[in-house]
């Protein structure tokens, strides 16, 4: 299937769309470039919040606060995440988990693209509309990701779909 019909799947049956993408080879550069999708859009999501605190507070500059978040979400993010990747494989295996290394990835970068397009939305309400709206929907982007997560993560450790 094609990304953006496995995204709004990944809304309809999380399992589901994992065990597809863990029936193929593991390719690592598939998994680097959904991680790195991901990051794109989180940075993107942030241009509309950025732009109204610049502003409310014009003394850091739009330009400024973008290349912090640039910095952030292209160069730190990926870092963190193949670190939280490993280390929810390593808990996993206290718990018996069957899975490799590749599947926790996977799983966890599939989750953040599939999260993607309600970070993006929280972003524009952050930007416009802020307060209770941009709380609502972070708080609702936060919960697609963890349950998309949490679900793929059971299949790629504990499921019949792990790989092998």
């Amino acid at each position: 299937m094609s990304l953006v019909s496995d995204i709004a799947a990944s809304y309809r049956d999380p399992a589901g769309v994992m065990r597809r993408r863990l029936a193929g080879p593991m390719r690592d550069d598939r998994a680097a470039a959904l991680l790195f999708l991901g990051c794109l859009l989180g940075f993107v999501g942030q241009w509309p919040r950025l732009a109204r605190e610049a502003s409310v507070i014009p003394e850091i500059g739009l330009d400024i606060r973008i290349g912090a978040a640039l910095f952030g979400w292209i160069f730190v993010a990926p870092l963190l995440l193949y670190t939280l990747a490993a280390l929810s494989h390593l808990a996993g295996r206290l718990f018996g988990a069957r899975g490799n290394w590749y599947g926790a990835r996977l799983a966890l970068f599939w989750a953040i693209v599939a999260a993607a397009p309600l970070w993006l939305l929280q972003g524009v309400a952050a930007g416009f509309v802020p307060g209770i709206v941009a709380t609502i929907t972070g708080l609702a982007a936060l919960a697609a990701f963890l349950i998309i997560w949490g679900r793929g993560y059971g299949v790629a450790e504990f499921g019949d779909g792990a790989a092998q």
